[in-house]
């Protein structure tokens, strides 16, 4: 019989399920060294938290996450929370010899980052960081193709993360858009994913320079049910108050390999719901990825012949792209929810093999340190080394 990993999750909302899922479905999929258990489900508000837990098979639910933390009758910690809350509750899971998953971005600060950094370390705990991205088959092949050589030096990165979800002045302020509990707005949120791609296909980033907008500087108080991506409802007073983040953000970076590239960030691109595309530019052929078309990388080579030059498809669903082997045939795409069981299963294995995980609390570190670079930049006017 496996061995049990028991599980405790910080967080019920939309990162709350997707790591639900997650876990529920990495066994019944992946040949895993350990058994998870879902253990306890950790929330604020005792009504919802129940119905959360009976819905996804959590077994036991606690309204105060140092309880979750302290329990002996857990392995893991999930943080599944907004960004301001990562710290304390991982520090505290690392110092209890709790292994850690957390949800992206890492924290409000290179301060914070090194301080969770250095507590996962000094508890030789497993720490991974949800850059759940790097798990679509498209980009692990995009990664592959790169290390064979097959696209060359790389010349130019050009990554945009668009979304729509806030063009209407009348949705609400939500934590998103509060400078203390977001830090920024989509420079933090879309481009940390941007920046964790460009690093784990293009390599580590030296400068930055940075320009930010804000749209619409005041917004409605949020009522009840407001979340990502939701409006929800208000049955008092049309109350306003400041957005304290940008709602746009445009970086050009240097690469310490010499390639240099380009971050647009917004939530501001009508029809763009979840777009998060890359294209990459090198000596010997391109390379262009978007997520809303998950399962497709495009490539060029310029080593084809004249006749056939030309960007081709690449459908990622054969059984020798990564992780397609475990669900479908060839032909049958997967989807975003698949990226959190390919993090679950690869978490899992690599603490019952002790092994690295990544992109892990180091990854994450970098990426806060190219997105506080930017922040510089903004202030300054100037470009930024990255530190």
């Amino acid at each position: 019989m496996k061995r049990p990993l028991r599980i405790a999750i910080i967080g019920t909302n939309f990162m709350g399920k997707a790591h639900s899922n997650g876990w529920s479905q990495a066994a019944k999929f992946f040949d895993l060294g350990a058994q998870p258990i879902l253990q306890v489900a950790c929330g604020r508000n005792p009504e919802t938290l129940k119905t959360f837990a009976d819905r996804w098979g959590w077994h036991h639910t606690e309204t105060d996450w140092t309880k979750a933390v302290e329990r002996d009758d857990v392995d893991v910690i999930d943080i599944s929370l907004p960004q301001h809350l990562h710290a304390e509750v991982a520090i505290r899971a690392a110092n209890a010899g709790k292994h850690l998953f957390c949800e992206k971005p890492m924290a409000l600060s290179v301060k914070a980052a090194q301080d969770m950094l250095h507590a996962a370390e000094k508890n030789r705990v497993k720490h991974y960081l949800n850059h759940n991205y790097r798990r679509c088959p498209a980009i692990q092949l995009a990664r592959k193709l790169i290390e064979g050589g097959r696209i060359g030096r790389i010349f130019h990165w050009r990554g945009a993360y668009q979304q729509d979800w806030i063009v209407d002045p009348e949705f609400p302020l939500t934590w998103h858009l509060q400078k203390e509990t977001a830090g920024t707005g989509p420079h933090g949120d879309l481009n940390s994913h941007s920046v964790d791609l460009a690093r784990f296909l293009v390599g580590d980033i030296r400068t930055v320079s940075c320009l930010m907008a804000s749209f619409i500087p005041e917004r409605p108080l949020p009522g009840a049910g407001a979340a990502t991506f939701t409006a929800g409802k208000s049955s008092g007073p049309r109350e306003l108050a400041k957005v304290t983040v940008e709602d746009a953000s445009l970086m050009m970076v240097e690469f310490e390999n010499g390639a240099i590239g380009s971050f647009e960030a917004t939530r501001f691109a009508p029809g763009r719901k979840n777009r998060n595309s890359f294209e990459i530019y090198g000596s010997e052929g391109s390379l262009a990825f978007d997520l809303e078309r998950m399962n497709e990388l495009q490539f060029h080579s310029r080593n084809d012949p004249d006749q056939a030059q030309g960007f081709r498809t690449i459908l990622a669903t054969e059984p020798s792209h990564p992780y397609i082997s475990h669900w479908w045939p060839p032909g049958h795409i997967i989807g975003y929810e698949h990226g959190f069981v390919h993090a679950a299963a690869d978490f899992i294995n690599a603490i019952v093999e002790d092994k690295p995980i990544s992109p892990n609390f180091a990854d994450g570190l970098k990426c806060i340190q190219v997105l506080e670079a930017g922040i510089r930049s903004v202030q300054t006017g100037r470009k930024e080394q990255v530190v």
